[in-house]
């Protein structure tokens, strides 16, 4: 009987667990791609840089160098770098690097939190360019409100294993990481084959627009909108600040599921009106906490996106991005605000 009552007991203490780890390690579902160096990326620019005090440090960087993550660029530079061809570095020879899933037109940063300590984003203030660089020199404002260096458009960024003056590291991290060339395109990419750039080496964005003219499209104003296939902050008029997804869809969760014991009431019929959201990449998470965001699995064994620890849904009824309409509905289901916290304001 003991032994049944101990088999028991230890059996419920793995549930626990499970349970656990199936909300609590969500937040890493998804593959950074921000952390993981290709094999061989380890170049060093060959201009006769020393290392030493301009570096941050493999690993956490502690006094001077721990400073230099979020120095000001000073001076940029243009150097060669072997395997690689010329790329843009700040005024210590650190090197400079974009992101893919960043954007330039208009230029927005989706690096934060967990991100931005892997690649840290170059303060706007004191930065200058030198000659051989061909880009513009800009700035856009981070969700924390911060003002961030742009080249080209593209918000600039160091990569703290970059241990010295003159290493790439960074160089291909995740196949979304690149120097800087002195055109603020990717460096070492070949001509036609820049990923995001597009016809005649422009961004993608630029040259699809040209595409449009050239067939009788007429450009359109353009509008920031949410990071791509993430989760972002709305400030909206009625309700404050809640979540939407990639598309600008709010997001709701639903009163009859619950996230300790974890529980999905909405299924069947239920699933033609509530739509599970997609979980995300953490670096697409803007402005909310990414400890809130997890992924969770259904009992159909699809993954879905949740905050802390609740699913969460877009609303088949919600027509375009901004839309309310599921607010309050049946007194079950409300949006969730920039804490993870459903929102019980009414939409009316």
């Amino acid at each position: 009987m003991n032994k049944l009552r101990h088999a028991s007991l230890a059996g419920a203490a793995i549930t626990v667990m499970m349970l656990t780890a199936a909300c609590g390690g969500g937040e890493k579902a998804a593959e950074d791609d921000y952390g993981k160096a290709p094999a061989g990326s380890s170049s060093k620019i060959g201009d006769g840089s020393t290392s030493g005090s301009g570096g941050y440090g493999s690993g956490g960087a502690s006094g001077s160098a721990a400073a230099d993550k979020n120095a000001p660029a000073k001076q940029l530079a243009v150097r060669e770098a072997p395997g690689i061809g010329p790329v843009v570095a700040d005024g210590k020879g650190l090197t400079l690097y974009r992101f893919d899933k960043d954007t330039a037109k208009p230029p927005a940063s989706r690096c934060d939190g967990d991100c931005a300590k892997a690649w840290p984003p170059v303060p706007a203030d004191d930065a200058s360019a030198t000659a051989g660089l061909d880009a513009e020199l800009g700035e856009v404002k981070r969700a924390d409100g911060t003002m961030q260096l742009t080249l080209a458009g593209w918000p600039v960024y160091r990569y703290a294993k970059d241990a010295a003056p003159g290493d790439t590291k960074g160089q291909g991290v995740g196949g979304t990481w690149s120097a800087f060339a002195p055109d603020g395109k990717k460096a070492g990419a070949a001509v036609g084959d820049e990923g995001k750039d597009g016809k005649d080496g422009k961004d993608g964005k630029e040259g699809q627009e040209e595409e449009e003219q050239e067939g009788g499209k007429e450009k359109q104003p353009e509008e920031e909108k949410p990071a791509a296939d993430g989760v972002s902050v709305k400030d909206n008029p009625t309700l404050g600040k809640i979540l939407v997804d990639g598309q600008g869809r709010t997001l709701y969760r639903f009163n009859k599921d619950s996230a300790w014991p974890m529980k999905f009431a909405c299924n069947d019929a239920c699933l033609d009106t509530w739509k599970p959201a997609e979980p995300v990449e953490k670096s697409a998470v803007r402005g909310v906490p990414e400890k809130l965001i997890t992924t969770v699995t259904r009992p159909d064994g699809t993954k879905q996106l949740a905050v802390d620890c609740w699913p969460v849904y877009w609303f088949t009824g919600d027509k375009k991005a901004g839309d309310i309409t599921g607010q309050g509905k049946q007194g079950l289901w409300f949006a969730v605000d920039d804490q993870g916290k459903k929102v019980t304001t009414p939409a009316s």
